[in-house]
């Protein structure tokens, strides 16, 4: 069974729902850029009046990988397909007097299908399952500053994590320069006692500690550029139960810097979001992220925006390729191929339409694929095949 990482702090609720935003006139009010990365935090609002209107936003997202050769999907009589997540989501905003504002996200997962235990050829495991989640975040708004608190708890069967966050934003005098301050530490459960490959597990835990600093520059009237280091630090059971065999460090440290830059084209109006994202950690697995949006305006209310994501990891230490030697059952082990060495290319397209000062609809299409012998600065792990996925996710907003 392939499981997500759930145990990334929550360090800002609407991490994957804002977008970092250039002025279109001199340098002044700058918006902090959020990443949609995971375990990776994002910095609170800028540091102004809290906001005047209210957001609902209701999201549905669909996922389905690609068949895998060498699964017989036949041969299970329920989820006998790929792995396919459906996951609605609402999220609300709004503001609480002149400088307070609260945000709240509910998000409810249902997956399915059938996933391979080891490699691309090593069989499957047919899995069913549900998760839900929420998190609150509160902010304070100060007249070059913003303070915040969030609160998350996610829950399935086997897996229950609950976080808390912090963050602090501070603005120079002109606005120009913006210092972003974050921590959150999270608290996960692992029961999975319904016959893991690895036996049943009851009572693991899982603690994790997250720090981030950052700052956000105007360098031009057109030009924006942030610069992140995020530092990880947990401790816990990270085997997964679900695949044999498979034993890991019971530490993990990660370290990510991530740069971005935004160019507003006055010409057109079109913005160019470019980033690039650089991570390490004690598994030694090195990973490197460029990615490119482009925010096109093809009508006044209509704005399409394509995006290119280029991804390449190198294997952890302890991963097996994909020989296994049974003669030291203790060893540091896993044949989960999401530690293999391999490279990535994600195309996309986001379309969005504003249909009154009110209501907006968005659609966005994303292919993901995936291939060994695309990793760049060296060979990819052996034994794997080609694979792939789809996202769809549909989408309306509307301010209050």
């Amino acid at each position: 069974m392939t499981r997500p990482n759930r145990s990334a702090p929550k360090l800002s609720t609407k991490s994957a729902r804002k977008d970092l935003t250039l002025p279109k006139r001199g340098m002044g009010s700058i918006v902090v850029a959020a990443l949609a990365l995971p375990g990776v935090w994002s910095a609170p609002a800028h540091a102004e009046n809290a906001p005047e209107a209210g957001v609902i936003s209701f999201k549905f997202l669909h996922y389905k990988e690609d068949k895998r050769d060498g699964i017989d999907y036949s041969q299970f009589k329920k989820n006998g397909h790929p792995i396919t997540v459906n996951s609605p989501s609402v999220y609300v905003m709004t503001p609480l007097g002149p400088s307070w504002a609260v945000e709240a996200t509910g998000v409810y997962d249902s997956l399915s299908g059938a996933s391979p235990r080891w490699h691309s050829t090593g069989g499957a495991s047919p899995m069913n399952d549900e998760r839900k989640a929420v998190d609150v975040k509160v902010t304070h708004y100060r007249e070059r500053s913003t303070y915040s608190l969030g609160f998350s708890h996610s829950s399935e069967h086997d897996y229950v994590s609950k976080a808390i966050s912090a963050g602090l934003s501070v603005s120079s005098d002109d606005n120009n320069t913006t210092l972003n301050l974050g921590f959150g530490h999270s608290n996960d459960a692992i029961d999975a006692t319904d016959g893991g490959r690895m036996g049943d597990v009851y009572g693991k835990k899982k603690k994790t500690n997250e720090f981030m600093i950052g700052v956000t520059q105007a360098m031009s009237a057109w030009d924006i550029a942030q610069l992140n280091l995020t530092y990880s630090s947990g401790k816990g059971y990270y085997n997964d139960p679900y695949k044999f065999p498979d034993v890991r460090p019971d530490k993990r440290q990660q370290l990510a810097l991530l740069a971005r830059w935004n160019h507003h084209f006055e010409g057109d109006g079109s913005t160019l979001r470019a980033s690039y994202r650089i991570y390490h950690d004690n598994f030694r697995i090195n990973a490197h992220t460029l990615q490119a949006e482009w925010v096109k305006k093809a009508t006044p209310d209509l704005t399409f925006t394509p995006l290119l994501r280029l991804y390449s990891q190198s294997a952890a230490s302890f991963y097996f390729d994909p020989v296994y030697d049974p003669a030291n059952p203790n060893q540091l082990i896993s044949l989960d191929q999401r530690l293999s060495a391999f490279g990535a290319v994600t195309l996309g397209l986001k379309a969005e339409y504003r249909i009154n000062p009110a209501w907006s609809v968005d659609g966005k299409y994303e292919k993901y694929e995936q291939r060994a012998n695309w990793r760049i600065g060296g060979t990819g792990s052996p034994g794997l095949g080609a694979f792939g996925a789809t996202f769809v996710q549909f989408g309306a907003n509307y301010k209050f």
